[in-house]
């Protein structure tokens, strides 16, 4: 009985938007017959005003269950989608169901994927003008809450509260693995400037500037960049940035088992010394205060950053630093995903430049997790005797928690009692602040 009900109300919606469709074509006989009247029109003495106006008025009110029908089935999705362009919108629904279908079945970062799924779907509904301006619901996040660069620092706040130095603290020497996972940031924008001797690609420095901080898999610091740099593909950036930040369990694991051996993926590590609360303190002003006096231009992600870590580590501070972690977090995430999937329309996404922007993050987030694990196998020939299981090295790209977790979970494929997180989590804590230092030498080269 219900497939009944399901096949009649399928076929329903096609014979309604078939109409939209045969109507619409119609439409346009009328109009050339106006065109060739009006040029048919040569008179020298401009007529006189007739009273054709108001029967036209009172026609239009004139109930019409024809014309009703009419304007019903060309507000129809399946008439939007057999015209023009309309291929397009429905293609980029589709990707945006597979996000879904990534984030809640696959379960690849559904905080992530779930928001950008939806805002994808409804952004390309044709007649809905969720993203047309003024008054559009995703028009209006993107507007006020990423174009302004307010949602980002928010998630940075987030991010530090959730955020323990202690890892990093512990042993300090994971900080230099969040500065060779910054390899992806420049190496990519050496892949930018050669990508433009490819007929099609015409990337400036400042925008091959603002695609190369994808490399560094930090979503809110490439909105930041690229608001400066690059606005117009500030929509591309983010996009590419947050979906390979999610598909972190895709990416990263086929690359580190390439670059590493059984034998090094069974390397043990030794327990950190405890870390004292006061360190834990300290930490972040000390940070905040290197970077107002040498990179000033990094403040406003750094200072977000070490903002919400503070709160957290100060111990008197429980409600804000719990509001942060949780309903801060939360809404701007929720809004920051909506606002990114607002940029995939099909107009803005289906076009050589994103595509382009696509594959240099792919290969920006590859290579900084590649530099990352050959940097760890490069420390235990510095320092034998204390050596360091290279699979953490891919946490020092700046996706926290989900690059430190993907370490954990191969070295606990290569052995049950092999547990890595808390290693992984000072190299991933270093690849945050390795970020923002990226970007902010950006930016002062550039005079920001």
């Amino acid at each position: 009985m219900m497939k009944k009900i399901f096949l009649t109300m399928a076929l329903g919606l096609i014979f309604v938007g078939g109409l939209g469709v045969v109507s619409s074509l119609a439409e346009t006989k009328p109009q050339t017959q106006q065109v060739v009247a009006q040029a048919q029109v040569q008179a020298p003495v401009q007529a006189v005003a007739v009273k054709a106006p108001d029967s036209a008025k009172q026609a239009d009110r004139e109930i019409s269950i024809s014309k009703g029908i009419v304007s019903i089935a060309q507000g129809t999705g399946i008439a939007s989608f057999l015209t023009k362009d309309g291929w397009k919108s429905l293609f980029m629904i589709i990707i945006g169901f597979g996000l879904l279908y990534l984030g809640v079945v696959r379960n690849f970062e559904p905080m992530l994927l779930v928001p950008i799924g939806f805002g994808t779907i409804l952004v390309n509904v044709a007649g809905a003008n969720m993203g047309d301006p003024p008054h559009g619901l995703l028009y209006l996040i993107f507007k006020n809450g990423i174009e302004n660069e307010l949602l980002p620092l928010i998630v940075f706040i987030g991010i530090g509260a959730l955020s323990d130095f202690g890892p990093l603290l512990a042993n300090p020497r994971m900080a230099i693995l969040g500065a060779a996972a910054q390899f992806g940031v420049f190496g990519t924008l050496i892949g930018v400037m050669l990508l433009n001797l490819i007929p099609g690609f015409d990337y400036s420095l400042m925008e091959a500037c603002a695609i190369a901080i994808i490399g560094g898999a930090d979503g809110p610091t490439s909105i930041y960049v690229s608001s400066l740099f690059a606005p117009h593909l500030m929509g591309s950036i983010a996009v590419s940035a947050y979906s390979y930040m999610a598909l972190v369990p895709l990416i990263q694991p086929p690359i580190m088992r390439f670059l590493t051996t059984k034998e090094e993926r069974l390397i043990k590590m030794h327990q950190v010394r405890p870390v004292h609360q006061m360190e834990k303190v300290l930490f972040p002003l000390f940070v905040t205060a290197l970077c107002i006096l040498i990179l000033p231009s990094a403040l406003p992600l750094m200072g977000s950053f070490a903002f919400g870590n503070f709160v957290k580590e100060s111990g008197c501070l429980d409600r804000l630093a719990k509001s942060m972690q949780n309903e801060l977090m939360n809404i701007a995430t929720i809004f920051l995903g909506l606002g990114v999937g607002m940029q995939m329309s099909a107009d803005k996404f289906m076009n050589l430049q994103t595509l382009g922007i696509l594959f240099l993050g792919m290969v920006a987030f590859s290579l900084g997790t590649a530099g990352g694990v050959l940097f760890a196998k490069l420390m235990n020939v510095i320092w034998p005797k204390n050596p360091i299981n290279p699979l953490i090295g891919s946490a020092g790209v700046s996706a926290f928690p989900m690059a430190a977790r993907v370490s954990n979970k191969l070295g606990l494929e290569a052995d049950p009692h092999n547990f890595l997180l808390m290693h992984a989590l000072g190299a991933n804590v270093a690849g945050q602040i390795g970020s923002v230092v990226a970007a902010g030498v950006i930016l002062a080269i550039f005079g920001y």
